[in-house]
């Protein structure tokens, strides 16, 4: 059998590094032909103590911790690739929780030749019992939030821009390089952009699945949705033609609606205007809550969810006007 190496970034996550840890010892691949590296951006909680604590009650499963000491995730790929002896690379997150076939899955579709990176989708679920952590969780992979992204809600296998992790053979790398550090997030979908470039696919099997912990308040949904906002614009400023309709939709929403708030002080119509338009954009959000909070047979489900797909919009819009309007003002190289 092929060894595989798996590689996480990982920050400050003793909450959630030990399900992950549990997760990889009930991998249905052999164990013995599995190695973990944990590139861990110099934690200051407990996370290194959680690791150890599990290797000792796991000598089976082989794991090694490296320093990153430059704490994000590119950086954290690119460290744990140097040290990676594996024939594969799967590339997982400290929030993520694979299902036992997971490697297994991967590896099969690599070996089938379906895709040059293939990947599965995200199971969102919430990081606490309360009402709007659950919301939040709903929000992440609903289409009136996320749009068109397979990944989060997809059925189909087949050909995508990107998948949200990754499974590679261990030579591609040494054919596109690793991952771009000036990137802080959207590195993936940075690197599946080279990779298509190069005439590379990559696959989505809807059969490889994981569980990813959404964040917990909407200020963690709004921080988290600004960065990834701010560093798409980042990445299309080299690929402008990866943008696809849902990530131009909230900046043109934001600046619209911006503009409008802005001409209603001098025409009275701009105000009519933007009122009918959050008017219709509420009850969108409103009516597609409703077979979430009839599942789940909570009504605060009707608040909560256009509550958290209007942090995830505008936030992401905000962070994408931000950086572009920053970018004009420096004019980097």
């Amino acid at each position: 059998m092929k060894s595989v190496s798996v590689i996480v970034p990982c920050y400050n996550e003793e909450a959630h590094i030990g399900n992950l840890l549990e997760a990889l010892i009930r991998q249905t691949y052999p164990l013995e032909f599995l190695e973990v590296i944990i590139a861990d951006g110099m934690s200051t909680d407990r996370t290194r103590e959680v690791i150890h604590q599990f290797v000792q009650n796991h000598p089976q499963l082989r794991l090694k911790i490296v320093d990153n000491p430059k704490r994000i995730i590119p950086a954290a790929l690119n460290v744990g690739l140097t040290v990676a002896q594996g024939d594969y690379i799967v590339r997982l997150d400290a929030h993520s929780i694979p299902a036992a076939d997971y490697i297994d899955r991967c590896v099969n579709d690599l070996e089938a030749g379906l895709g040059d990176n293939v990947g599965g989708i995200w199971l969102i679920r919430p990081s606490r019992p309360h009402w709007i952590a659950r919301a939040i969780a709903i929000a992440a992979a609903h289409p009136l939030g996320v749009g068109d992204a397979r990944y989060r809600h997809g059925k189909t296998p087949g050909l995508v821009d990107t998948v949200p992790f990754g499974a590679f053979r261990r030579e591609l790398f040494d054919q596109v390089g690793g991952f771009d550090e000036t990137l802080l997030t959207n590195e993936d979908y940075e690197f599946n952009a080279r990779l298509r470039k190069e005439g590379k696919r990559v696959y989505l099997d809807p059969a490889i699945r994981s569980e990813y912990i959404a964040r917990p308040t909407l200020r963690a949904l709004a921080r988290q949705y600004w960065r990834y906002g701010y560093w798409k614009f980042r990445m299309l400023r080299r690929y402008p033609k990866t943008l696809r309709w849902r990530q131009a939709l909230p900046p043109v929403f934001v600046l619209g609606t911006t503009g409008l708030l802005i001409m209603s002080l001098f025409w009275s119509w701009s105000l009519y205007l933007l009122l009918g338009i959050l008017m219709i954009y509420l009850v969108m959000l409103f009516i597609g809550a409703i077979p979430a909070a009839w599942k789940n047979k909570d009504a605060r489900l009707l608040i909560g969810i256009p509550l958290a797909i209007t942090t995830m919009h505008w936030a992401w819009g905000t962070g994408f006007l931000w950086s572009l309007i920053t970018w004009l003002g420096k004019r980097e190289p």
